[in-house]
C-alpha cells in the first residue's frame, strides 16, 4: 500500500463518473462476455434453489430434514474446497477453469432434472449432485475474481466489477421471481433443466474470452507450498486480513438475522412470508442501486468509503428489535442493500489492484473462506437462542456481532489505502523466506 505509513492524510473527495463512461467498457468483447455470462448464469442460480427446494420437499423421505441435508451437502464443499480452488486457479488457465466449473454445474443439474422428470430422484441422489455442484461453485468464485484483472486495465476494474455485480443482482431478482412461476407451471424437474441450460450458455460465453496478461507460474511447487504462499500474501496485508476477520464475525450475525430471526419476527409480529418477502425485495432493489452508486464514484480511499457504508446493513436488523413496522424495516433493508454492494464493488476492486495477479485467486479464496466459514454457526444457533430468550434478544445479538466490522475503520491502512489506477502491477512476496514490504 502506497501510504500505509500514514504520510498523507486521508482525503474524502470522490470523483463522479457518468453511467455512459462505465458502459464504455462493454465495448471490450471480453468484458461483454463476462457480464453476459453472469447475467445468464445467475438467472439460473435464482431459479435453481427454488426448483430444488420444492422438488426435495415433495420427495418421499424429503421434507424439511431432507432439504436441510441437501443444502448442507451443497454448502460444505464450498467451504472445504475453497482454499484448494484458489491454488488451482492461480496455477491453471483461469478461463478454462471457469468454463469447466460452469459446464460441471450444467451437467450436474441436467442430471438432477432428469431424475425428477423420470421419477428417480431421491434425497441421497440430490445430495450427491449437490456435493458436485458445491465443488464447482467453490472453484468458480476465486477463479472469477482472479481472471478480471487479466482481461481489463486497472482503470477499468471498478466499472467492470460494478457491471458484473449489476448483472448478477438483476438476474438474481428475476431468477427468484421466474423460479416460482416455473415450478408452479412446469414442475421442479423442468425448472432445474432450465437452470442447467443457463450454466451451459454461460460456459459457451466464457470460452471466447482472451486474456491480456499471462501469469508467471512455478510448476515445481507443491499444493501445500502454494497454500502457504497464498496465506503469506493474505496475511502480509493487514487491510486484507483485518476486514476478512471482522466480516467472518459480522456475517454470523447477518446470516442469522436474515435467515432465521427476520422470518420468525415476520411470522409473529407481521403477516408472515408476505411481509418478509417485501423486506427482501427492498434489500435486492437496494443492491441494484448500490451497484449504480459504486459505478459513479471513484474514491481516493476506497476502503474508507466501503467500510463506512457496510455497517448500514445493520439498519434493518436494528429495526427488528422493537420491532418497527414492515415499511420501516424495508426502508432500512433498501439502504443496507445499497451499502453492501458499494462495499462489494470497492472491496473486489481493491483486492484486484493491490494483490499480485499470480496470487489473487488464493487470496480471494482465503477471503471467501474466512467470510463464509462460520455462517452455519449463526444459522444453527439462532433457533435455540430464539426459543430460550426470544427473537428480539436474538436480533440484538445479531446487531452486536455485525457491529464488529466497525473495528476495521480504526485501522490506518484501511482508511488510507489509495485507489491504484496505474498499469503497474503490485509486487508479489517471494516464495522463499526473504522479507519484503507488503503492499
Amino acid at each position: 500500500m502506497s501510504d500505509a505509513a500514514g504520510i498523507e492524510p486521508p482525503k474524502d473527495a470522490a470523483t463522479a463518473r457518468s453511467l455512459a463512461q462505465d458502459l464504455q467498457v462493454l465495448r471490450d468483447p471480453n468484458v461483454l462476455r463476462l457480464v453476459l455470462s453472469r447475467l445468464i448464469s445467475d438467472l439460473g442460480s435464482g431459479i435453481g434453489p427454488i426448483a430444488l427446494a420444492f422438488g426435495v420437499l415433495a420427495l418421499p423421505g424429503g421434507g424439511p430434514t431432507g432439504l436441510g441435508i441437501v443444502l448442507f451437502c451443497a454448502g460444505l464443499p464450498r467451504v472445504a474446497f475453497l482454499l484448494f480452488a484458489g491454488v488451482i486457479a492461480d496455477r491453471g488457465n483461469r478461463v478454462r477453469l471457469l468454463v469447466i466449473a460452469e459446464a460441471v454445474m450444467a451437467l450436474t443439474w441436467l442430471v438432477g432434472a432428469a431424475l425428477f422428470v423420470t421419477g428417480h430422484a431421491s434425497v441421497i441422489a440430490m445430495s450427491a449432485l449437490a456435493i458436485v455442484g458445491g465443488l464447482a461453485t467453490a472453484l468458480f468464485y476465486p477463479t472469477h475474481t482472479g481472471l478480471i484483472p487479466q482481461v481489463v486495465n486497472d482503470d477499468q476494474l471498478q466499472s467492470t466489477n460494478a457491471l458484473i455485480r449489476l448483472a448478477s443482482n438483476i438476474a438474481s431478482i428475476g431468477g427468484v421471481a421466474l423460479g416460482g412461476l416455473l415450478v408452479a407451471a412446469i414442475g421442479s424437474g423442468l425448472a432445474l433443466g432450465i437452470n442447467a441450460l443457463t450454466y451451459g450458455v454461460s460456459a459457451l460465453l466464457l470460452v471466447g474470452i482472451r486474456v491480456q496478461r499471462t501469469l508467471p507460474r512455478d510448476e515445481t511447487t507443491s499444493i501445500v507450498d502454494e497454500l502457504v504462499h497464498g496465506w503469506r500474501e493474505f496475511t502480509a496485508r493487514r487491510w486484507v486480513w483485518l476486514i476478512v476477520v471482522t466480516f467472518s464475525i459480522a456475517n454470523v450475525g447477518s446470516s442469522a438475522a436474515f435467515g432465521v430471526v427476520g422470518p420468525v419476527i415476520a411470522a409473529t409480529s407481521w403477516d408472515g412470508a408476505k411481509s418478509w418477502g417485501f423486506v427482501l425485495a427492498a434489500f435486492s432493489l437496494g443492491m441494484v442501486v448500490g451497484v449504480v452508486v459504486a459505478m459513479k464514484i471513484r474514491p481516493r480511499h476506497p476502503l474508507l468509503i466501503a467500510m463506512t457504508a457496510s455497517p448500514l446493513l445493520m439498519l434493518p436488523v436494528l429495526g427488528l428489535v422493537p420491532p418497527l413496522t414492515v415499511i420501516a424495516v424495508a426502508g432500512g433493508a433498501f439502504v443496507g442493500g445499497v451499502a453492501i454492494d458499494v462495499f462489494e464493488v470497492l472491496w473486489q476492486t481493491a483486492l484486484q489492484q493491490h494483490v499480485p495477479q499470480e496470487s489473487l485467486s488464493r487470496v480471494s479464496a482465503y477471503d471467501y473462506f474466512g467470510s463464509l466459514a462460520f455462517t452455519p454457526l449463526g444459522l444453527a444457533a439462532a433457533g435455540p437462542i430464539i426459543e430460550h430468550w426470544g427473537a428480539r434478544t436474538a436480533a440484538i445479538i445479531c446487531v452486536a456481532l455485525m457491529s464488529v466490522q466497525l473495528i476495521a475503520l480504526f485501522d490506518p491502512q484501511i482508511r488510507r489505502l489509495r485507489a491504484n489506477d496505474s498499469a503497474a502491477p503490485p509486487v508479489a512476496l517471494p516464495t522463499g523466506d526473504g522479507l519484503v514490504a507488503p503492499d
